[in-house]
């Protein structure tokens, strides 16, 4: 089982594309991240325990699930949350060509802001996976990258308690925590666990929060 501290980087990719892992400095918050949706499967669910649990995320939103669902997009939005890209369609960056590259980043970057009437600040690639054509095409697009340290492993079929202890095992002040508001894109039928292990990891005791809010 894979270290649930930050990223096995078994190809050094972090390495050759850096990108904010976590804020130093930080005492007693964290940021809360969601990759894959909107989806209703689990979207509006975590809204509501995000808003039980006095809490707000960021949500790196997929340009394909934005089209379908923008309502809920627009809902993350209005509710207080910070919206972010994770490309228009969740495709490992590595095996695009260049210019396949850059057209995902501009083509999700367009679809957050007509869809969601939002644009962003972030852009976290699919797997945790640059391309040296989409890392710079964030530059060219005024996008800053980031990555995570900490995660719950909630792509799989993992119960809510769990993806909870996961997460909380090691954290601390300054975190960047990755979870998934989608099973689109995973093993798992239902990413509700998810929705329903925000109220154990928020108690935890440590403030949750945008991803922009704790960068500064």
């Amino acid at each position: 089982m894979p270290s649930f501290r930050g990223h096995v980087d078994t190809l050094g990719l972090w390495r050759r594309f850096p990108a904010l892992e976590t804020v130093d400095g930080v005492d007693g918050t964290v940021a809360l991240t969601f990759d894959d949706g909107p989806d209703p499967d689990c979207t509006p669910a975590l809204l509501d325990a995000l808003d039980a649990a006095g809490a707000k995320a960021t949500f790196f939103m997929v340009g394909e699930q934005l089209m379908r669902h923008h309502a809920i997009a627009r809902e993350v939005a209005e509710r207080g949350h910070e919206l972010a890209l994770h490309g228009f369609e969740h495709r490992d960056h590595g095996t695009l060509s260049p210019q396949q590259a850059r057209d995902d980043l501009a083509r999700g970057l367009g679809t957050l802001e007509a869809g969601a009437g939002r644009t962003a600040r972030w852009f976290r690639p699919p797997y945790g996976r640059f391309s040296e054509a989409s890392y710079e095409a964030c530059e060219k697009l005024g996008l800053e990258r980031v990555y995570w340290s900490a995660w719950g492993f909630d792509w799989e079929p993992v119960q809510a308690d769990r993806i909870a202890e996961i997460v909380t095992r090691d954290l601390r002040g300054g975190d960047i925590v990755l979870l998934h508001d989608s099973p689109r894109y995973a093993p798992r039928e239902s990413a509700l666990a998810t929705a329903e292990a925000i109220p154990l990891i928020a108690e935890s005791g440590l403030r949750l929060t945008t991803l922009s809010e704790l960068a500064g």
